[in-house]
This record gives structure tokens, sequence and C-alpha cells, in this order.
């Protein structure tokens, strides 16, 4: 690998920020020890330091020696998620109920990572934004962050990120243009009947029985209602109602998500959602009231910002080392938040080292510590082709 000429001597230097961040895991918009550990790090490098965007996100300014130029993000997410851990590592998390299984804690350490060394070499004209991200886990930091000014702030023409990817082997990489994850929404069905004795059903209007009958037709419409060529993902994940085995209760509510990789497929998951809901309505004389909630839309790389990622990459990995026609991965990420507003790409990175490498929110999980240097590397690279900072292999 081309490893960028100043990572090696901080390895090992990253890898215990990374360990104590799994030692410390904190959940979106809890992240003040973090956030905390990320702000000294950066001010101790002499980098301008700005907290409490979004509540508590972190922004380092570097501004390169070369005077004025193009502005470039570099975003890593910072929050855990509520998973016991189960592995048995000596930094294993010390906060009960609480882990990093995305492997958010090896974002962290791998900007941070690039950030000392931007510090002594700025050798580039413009501007480097290293975007410290809180509650990427379903709660929109993104979102919060661009709405307190983020980019007004600190402008950038073109903004970056990266995620570990377990399924890819470690010293590979994926990076496309167009949707690279799924858009996410998350919807509830309160299905209010009449209750009674469940050894008199012909008595009741059971929402239970309409409750079975309505996963079914969730979970077809994909297949059923969906035009083939675009991907969607419908899936129920919860019911809950009734608590004894002989009384038909009064309303069951059902849960669960959808996923789309464009607008106009989400839209019409929604629309099916509410049609499915209605039929069930007349058939088992049950009210069904939907909601029906967009979490993040798509995220989607630019063509031009898709292929700088992958040269990078590839300068790094080798020929051949990177894939760039991966499907979409039907999770979802909020930095599709960041990629409405500007050029940029998500790109990820190998991390699998054998078959059964636990996966991304498992309580077995680690973050493979090997990834480091390739990904603060990653972040060093498009600095140096955004902005032609002296940033080279060994």
């Amino acid at each position: 690998m081309n490893l960028d000429r100043e990572i090696a001597p901080l390895v090992a230097e990253m890898t215990a920020w990374r360990r104590h961040f799994h030692q410390h895991p904190e959940l979106g918009f809890e992240e003040v020890e973090t956030s905390a550990f990320v702000a000294a790090r950066l001010r101790s490098w002499g980098i301008e330091t700005h907290t409490g965007l979004g509540g508590t996100g972190v922004v380092g300014v570097i501004r390169g020696d070369r005077g004025s130029g193009p502005g470039i993000g570099l975003r890593a997410d910072m929050d855990a998620l509520p998973i016991e851990e189960q592995g048995c590592a000596a930094h294993r998390s010390v906060r009960p109920g609480l882990m990093h299984a995305c492997g958010h804690d090896g974002h962290t350490a791998m900007l941070l990572g690039a950030a000392r060394i931007l510090a002594e070499r700025r050798d580039f004209a413009g501007t480097v934004n290293l975007i410290f991200q809180p509650a990427e886990e379903g709660l929109g930091g993104a979102r919060t962050m661009i709405a307190d000014g983020l980019f007004e702030r600190f402008p950038c023409d073109t903004v970056f990120a990266l995620h570990n990817a377990p399924p890819l082997r470690l010293g590979t990489a994926a990076v496309h243009s167009g949707p690279a994850c799924a858009g996410a929404a998350r919807f509830q069905v309160e299905i209010r009947g009449h209750g009674g004795h469940a050894a008199m059903p012909h008595l009741t209007a059971s929402p239970v029985s309409a409750a079975a009958a309505l996963v079914a037709l969730i979970e077809a419409i994909p297949a059923r209602r969906v035009q083939a060529s675009c991907m969607a993902v419908m899936t129920v994940a919860s019911i809950n109602g009734g608590e004894a085995f002989n009384v038909v209760p009064d309303s069951v509510t059902l849960t669960g998500t959808a996923r789309a990789f464009d607008t106009p497929t989400m839209q019409a998951l929604e629309a099916e959602l509410r049609r499915s809901c209605a039929g069930i309505d007349a058939a088992h004389g049950v009210v069904c009231d939907a909601r029906f909630e967009i979490l993040f839309p798509p995220t989607v790389n630019h063509a031009g910002e898709a292929g700088m990622a992958a040269t990078a990459l590839e300068a790094i990995l080798g020929s051949g080392s990177v894939i760039r026609d991966m499907p979409p991965v039907t999770g979802s990420e909020d930095f599709a938040y960041m990629l409405e507003r500007l050029p940029g790409a998500y790109v990820l990175l190998g991390t699998g080292i054998a078959d059964d490498t636990p996966m991304l929110h498992s309580p077995d999980y680690d973050f493979e510590d090997r990834l480091l240097p390739i990904g603060a590397s990653f972040f060093l690279r498009m600095v140096e082709l955004k902005l032609g900072a002296g940033c080279g292999p060994a």
C-alpha cells in the first residue's frame, strides 16, 4: 500500500484514540466527552476549532499557506448505538447498554489522524473543514448541523465521507457515481378494532387478524407494486398489542422501515402502504392510522467527486482494489443531506478479514484498527487532489 508518508508514526496513537472512543461510547446528541476529546486535540495542534454545531458537533478549520482556494469538507461521525457489547477485548465498552457497533470510533480517529498531519502540512491553497458530526444513527445529525449554519459558516466546494465495510475485504474499497445508500423511512400503523372474548371472535373486529393480513400486504409491496428496476424494501419490524391468550385487544400497533434509492419510489411505497391500509379497513372492519416519516434521502454520489475518490483509493490500495460498480446498499446514511447541498462522494473501505467477520450493528463487532492508516491516507489524498497539497506516499 502507498500510505501517506507521515502516517506510520501516528498509527499507535490513532489506535489509542480509537480504543478510547470505543471504551466510552455516547449516543447521538450526547457525545459530550467525545466532542471534548476531539476539540482538545484539534486545539493542541493549533487548529481553529468550533464546537456546539448541531448540539455536540465539532468543526476544525485549517487554512492553507498558499492563500485562497477551494474549500473541502471531510466528515466523520461520532455517535454509538444502544447495544450491549458481547466482545471480550480489553477496550470493550465500560458503559452498559452502549457500544460502538458501527465503527464511528474508527472514523473519528481517522479524521483526527489526518488533522494532526494537516496541522503541520499547510502547503495548499484553500481551506480544509474537518467536520466531526453527531447523531448519524437515525437522528439526523448532519441535517441538524446544516440547519445550524454548517456550510454558511464553513464554506465547502465539495465534501467527502467514508465508512468501514466488513463485507469487503481489508485492503479493498468501493465507490461509484449515483446512489450509494438507500433513503430510509419509518412507518407506524395503529390498527383500532373492537375487542372481546377470544372464544367469540364473531363478536369482535380483531386488530390482531388485521395486523397479520397487513404484514403480508406491506412486505409484498416492493415485489408487486414497484417497478422491478427500482430497488425497494419494506420490512415490518415490530407488532405490539394484546396481553392475554383469551382476549382480543382493541388495538395493535406495527412499525417498520422502507428503503428506496430515489424519491419517486419512496413516494410510491408510502402511497401503497396507505392503499393497503384502506383495504384492510374494509376487509376487517377496523381503522388503520398510518404514519410514514422519511428519515434520510438517498445518498447519491456525484460523478466527478466519485471518480476523484476512486483515483485516490487506487493510489493508496493499488490497481484493481477499488470496486467502481458495486450495487448500492439498502442501509441508509445521513451524509445524504450533505450531498444534497454539495458535490461529493461517500466511500466504503473494506474491513473484512474472514468469512465470519462480525457485521455492523452486531453486539460482537469491533472496528479493524488496521484500517485507520488507510482511512487517514484517503482523507489526506483528497486534500491533495482538491487543494494541491503536498500529501504523497512514502
